[in-house]
C-alpha cells in the first residue's frame, strides 16, 4: 500500500504553515484535512477550470489567456498536494493520482506540447463516428461536434443543438490563425489533411439534414465550410515557412509518460521493449508458420456474403469462448456492442492492414474490439467515482489500447484458435505491426527521424508487406502518434504492463494457496475501470512499487 513519507509530510505542513503566517496562503486551511470529499470537490473545480471560457463564440486558446490562467492552475495544484491522504483506502489514493496526472497533463500541454499553437489538427471540430476508446485519440478542443450522436431526421430540439454546436466553428477557425504560431513542420503539413477533411464532413452533414432543414442551419453549414476553407488556404500559404522539428525530444517524452500517463518507463526503455516485442512477434510468426506448414492456408473472403459469414461466425466464436472458457463475465450488452462493428466486405485492392487480416479471419481483430465491451460497460455501469470517467489527455491509453492488444495474445494462449491454427499467425502479425509503428514513433519524437522515415520502419517491419497497401492508414497512424506522445507505443507498453499485472496477481494467488481464476482477474480489471495500468495494478494487488518509482520520495506528497 502507498504510504506518505512522514518526514516529508511534516516538512510540507510546516512549509504551508509558514506561508499562512506570512500571509501568502493560496488555498483554504480545510484542504489539509484527510477527508476524501475534499478531493471530489477539488476534482469538480479542476474540471470546471480545465474547460476554457468562450471568446467571441469559441473556446479561448489564446496564449495570453493561458498565461493569465496559469496562476489559477498553480493554486489548484497546490491544493491537491496539500491534501492529507492518511487513512485513505488504496482506491481513494488511486483517485488522487488520477487527478494529479491530469493536472500534470495540463501543465505539460501549457509548457511543451501546445497543440493549439503547434498542431493544426487540434482545430478539427467534427467527428462523424465514436472513438473506440473513452475519448478521441489525440489532442482535441473543448467544443467538438459529435455528429454520430445525432439521429435523422432531426427533431426540433436536436436541430437547435446542432446549430448551437456548429456555430463554434467559424469563430474557432478565425482564432486558429491567431494561435497557430508554431514551427513544427510535419505537424503543420499533416494537419492540413484534417482541416480539409472537415469540409468533406460538412458536405456529408448537409446531405444528411436535407433541403427541408431549418434555413438557419443550412446557412450556418455554408458559413462553416467557408471558414474551414479559409483556414486550409492560410495553412497552405504558411506551410513553406515552417522548418522546425515536431517531436518533443527524449527528455520531454520520458517526463510525459511517467508523470502524465503513469507509464513507468523511459524513452530508452520503451525502445528496448518495442524492439523485443518486434523480435518476439516475428520469430513466433515464423515458428507458427512452420508448425502449420502442412495445413491449407487461410482463404480470404472474396464476396460480401463470404465476409458476412466469416464475421458472424467469428462473433459467435468469441462470445462462446469468453463464456464457456470462463474468461470474463459476459454481460448482455457485450455481443450487441461487438456486432455494431463487424465491418463489411472491402474489395481486395482497397483493403488496409487491418481488413486484409479480417478477410482471412476477423476473429483476431474482434478480440481487439474488447474496446467496445469497455465503452458499453462505461455507458451502462459507470464507476461510482466521478474521477474515473473518461480521463483527459488520453491518459487512458495504456489501459485501453494495452488491454485490447494484450487480450489478442492472451485469448490465443487460452485456446481461442485451437480449431483454427492458421489464425494464430494473424495474431503475431498484429503484434509485429503495433511494435513496428510504435518504434517508429519513438524515433520521430526523439527527432531522430522524420514522420516519413518513422513510417518506413512501420512498413518494413510489418509482416507480409501488409502495410504497403494503403498509405492513408500509415499517414493517419504516424500523424496521430506524433500529435499524442506515447499513444503509438501504448499498445505494446500497456500490453506489457497488463501482463506484469496478471503475473503479480497470479503469483499472489499461488502464494496464498488459492486457485487462479482468469475470470476474476478480468472482472476485477473491469471494475477498476479505464485508468492507467500502473494504478490498476496497485489497486488489484496492493503493489505500489511502480507508483513509488514514478514519484520518488523527494518529490512525493
Amino acid at each position: 500500500m502507498f504510504r506518505i513519507n512522514l518526514n516529508l509530510q511534516t516538512m510540507f505542513q510546516v512549509q504551508c504553515l509558514l506561508l499562512v503566517m506570512i500571509g501568502l496562503t493560496i488555498f483554504p486551511v480545510s484542504s489539509f484535512g484527510n477527508d476524501y470529499d475534499q478531493l471530489l470537490k477539488l476534482f469538480k473545480q479542476w474540471r470546471a477550470f480545465e474547460r476554457p471560457a468562450m471568446f467571441n463564440g469559441a473556446p479561448d486558446y489564446r496564449s495570453k489567456t493561458f498565461d493569465r490562467r496559469y496562476v489559477e492552475f498553480k493554486k489548484l495544484r497546490q491544493r491537491l498536494h496539500a491534501i492529507d491522504k492518511t487513512g485513505w483506502t488504496v482506491s481513494q489514493k488511486v483517485d488522487w493520482h488520477v487527478v494529479r496526472a491530469e493536472m500534470n497533463g495540463y501543465d505539460f500541454n501549457h509548457r511543451v506540447l501546445k497543440p493549439w499553437v503547434r498542431d493544426p489538427a487540434f482545430y478539427q471540430s467534427i467527428w462523424m463516428a465514436r472513438s473506440d476508446v473513452p475519448a478521441h485519440e489525440g489532442p482535441t478542443h473543448h467544443a467538438v461536434v459529435e455528429f454520430w450522436t445525432y439521429r435523422m431526421p432531426l427533431s426540433k430540439s436536436e436541430e437547435s443543438r446542432l446549430i448551437r454546436e456548429l456555430s463554434v466553428i467559424p469563430p474557432l477557425m478565425r482564432q486558429a490563425r491567431e494561435n497557430l504560431t508554431g514551427n513544427a513542420r510535419e505537424l503543420w503539413i499533416a494537419g492540413i489533411r484534417n482541416i480539409k477533411a472537415q469540409q468533406t464532413n460538412l458536405d456529408a452533414i448537409r446531405r444528411k439534414v436535407g433541403d427541408q432543414a431549418n434555413p438557419k442551419l443550412l446557412k450556418l453549414i455554408d458559413q462553416c465550410k467557408n471558414a474551414t476553407a479559409e483556414l486550409e488556404k492560410w495553412l497552405k500559404a504558411e506551410a513553406p515557412s515552417k522548418n522546425g522539428p515536431s517531436g518533443i525530444g527524449k527528455e520531454n517524452y520520458t517526463w510525459y509518460q511517467r508523470n502524465v500517463h503513469l507509464v513507468p518507463l523511459t524513452w530508452e526503455q520503451e525502445v528496448q521493449l518495442l524492439k523485443r516485442e518486434l523480435d518476439r512477434a516475428w520469430s513466433s510468426l515464423k515458428l507458427e508458420e512452420h508448425r502449420n506448414r502442412k495445413l491449407p492456408p487461410l482463404k480470404a473472403a472474396s464476396t460480401p456474403i463470404e465476409y458476412e459469414r466469416k464475421a458472424d461466425k467469428a462473433a459467435k466464436r468469441l462470445m462462446t469462448f469468453l463464456k464457456e472458457q470462463e474468461i470474463v463475465t459476459v454481460k448482455n450488452y457485450m455481443e450487441p456492442a461487438l456486432r455494431q462493428h463487424l465491418g463489411r466486405f472491402v474489395p481486395e485492392e482497397r483493403r488496409n492492414f487491418f481488413w486484409i487480416g479480417a478477410h482471412y479471419d476477423p476473429l483476431p481483430l474482434y478480440t481487439h474490439f474488447y474496446h467496445w465491451f469497455e465503452l458499453a460497460r462505461m455507458d451502462r455501469e459507470p464507476h461510482p467515482s466521478p474521477i474515473r470517467g473518461p480521463l483527459l489527455y488520453n491518459i487512458f491509453d495504456s489501459r485501453n489500447e494495452g488491454t485490447a492488444t494484450g487480450v489478442e495474445e492472451m485469448f490465443m494462449h487460452a485456446g481461442l484458435y485451437n480449431d483454427s491454427p492458421r489464425s494464430r499467425e494473424l495474431v503475431w502479425i498484429l503484434i509485429a505491426q503495433r511494435a513496428a509503428r510504435g518504434l517508429g514513433s519513438l524515433y520521430a519524437h526523439a527527432n531522430q527521424m522524420t514522420m516519413k522515415d518513422a513510417g518506413k520502419i512501420h512498413v518494413k517491419w510489418t509482416p507480409r508487406g501488409w502495410m504497403k497497401t494503403e498509405k492513408e492508414l500509415l499517414i493517419f497512424e504516424q500523424h496521430l502518434y506524433l500529435r499524442q506522445p506515447g499513444y503509438g507505443t501504448s499498445y505494446i507498453t500497456g500490453k506489457y504492463l497488463l501482463e506484469r499485472t496478471l503475473a503479480d496477481y497470479a503469483k499472489q494467488m499461488e502464494d496464498r494457496g488459492q486457485d487462479f481464476k482468469l475470470k476474476k482477474f478480468f472482472d476485477r480489471l473491469n471494475q477498476i475501470d479505464c485508468i492507467p495500468i500502473s494504478l490498476a495494478r496497485w489497486e488489484m494487488t496492493g503493489l505500489d512499487d511502480e507508483i513509488r518509482d514514478l514519484f520518488p520520495k523527494k518529490n512525493s506528497k
